[in-house]
């Protein structure tokens, strides 16, 4: 599979995910309760960090006991949780911020990647390398919609999924921009509610989640 190819699959992901969930668990009960809470809320896809030592294992474990979710595996910093990532089953991967080397390991890599960027230089960078779908972050930091539109003239090919500071006050504003193919938030999972294993609470939030979606996509 060619980059194209594999950025064309990371769209249409993304796209039919429409908000993706960021999470980040500390033990594989956390993960598979959680995840099940946002199936049942009516989000299919989530964004699993590597920032804790359970999270690559609870990857692994996610997609043996939840075929039906898609995981990408976010805050991926290096080569070696590349290999990592895709030996355990994701499906995507995603970084926070893609230097040289990290973005010409993401193009290399088997599966599709959103490579994480904050300005239009470091877009214009990963565009030369292929990508056509990349991560704004930390988005409302940089300047959230208003940098949104302004990137949507002169980099009109690029799909972008913000991510940071977004919630569910104006989740709909961001869905509805015609460069983004999807946004990502942690407002259905907050650590809170986590520890909590407060899962009715992300189940709900989830549903509300779906909803905007469906409203703004149809």
């Amino acid at each position: 599979m060619t980059i194209a190819e594999r950025q064309q699959k990371a769209e249409h992901l993304l796209r039919a995910a429409g908000i993706l969930p960021v999470v980040t668990v500390h033990t594989l009960e956390q993960a598979r309760r959680v995840s099940a809470a946002l199936l049942e809320g009516g989000l299919p896809a989530i964004e699993l960090t590597l920032r804790t030592p359970v999270a690559m294992e609870a990857l692994a474990m996610l997609k043996r006991e939840l075929p039906g979710i898609v995981i990408g595996a976010g805050t991926v910093l290096t080569r070696a949780q590349i290999a990592q990532s895709i030996d355990a089953g994701a499906d995507f991967l995603v970084t926070p911020g893609t230097p040289p080397e990290l973005a010409d390991a993401l193009a290399e890599a088997d599966i599709p990647a959103v490579p994480g960027a904050a300005t239009p230089t470091e877009m214009l960078a990963l565009m030369a390398r292929g990508f056509r779908v990349c991560k704004l972050f930390p988005a409302s930091a940089v300047g959230g919609l208003a940098m949104l539109k302004g990137l949507a003239g002169p980099l009109a090919e690029l799909r972008i999924c913000p991510t940071g500071g977004i919630t569910e006050d104006n989740a709909a504003d961001y869905l509805s921009q015609p460069n983004v193919v999807c946004i990502g938030g942690s407002w259905m999972v907050p650590a809170g509610w986590i520890e909590a294993g407060q899962w009715d609470k992300v189940a709900a939030s989830s549903a509300m989640a779906a909803a905007i979606v469906r409203k703004v996509r149809g």
